[in-house]
């Protein structure tokens, strides 16, 4: 379920925003989306932990479960990346996106490799 794009969080005087918000009502899960238009970088990490520490904190309702973070970007990189998405406690992906979207073809031919791999 969408919530909102550039959500507000601020502590003190200083103002943050969470590129887009969900919420899952299978999960009961906020899911925070980060998008960066560069690489992934360590900071953008510890940027989405604070903003799933908020969350857990301020908005979950009780009853829901901790909220996920994701990171779209350019490129992720492998090693660095290990160090700075381990040993967290929150639920947090990096995955990679393309720019352009496929023709229509090409997008009902991965649809349909992905439901027959998903069969077997």
């Amino acid at each position: 379920m969408f919530v909102s794009t550039q959500q507000r969080i601020t502590f003190g005087n200083v103002h943050y925003y969470v590129d887009m918000v969900f919420y899952n009502k299978i999960l009961k899960s906020y899911v925070l989306i980060e998008l960066k238009t560069i690489k992934l970088m360590p900071e953008a990490v510890g940027q989405l932990n604070m903003y799933l520490n908020y969350y857990a904190a301020e908005v979950n309702d009780e009853g829901d479960n901790p909220p996920i973070g994701l990171i779209l970007c350019t490129d992720k990189g492998n090693v660095d990346m290990q160090y700075a998405l381990g040993g967290l406690s929150n639920n947090i992906f990096a995955s990679k996106y393309i720019t352009y979207m496929p023709n229509k073809e090409e997008l009902i031919s991965q649809v349909e490799a992905v439901l027959a791999r998903d069969s077997n």
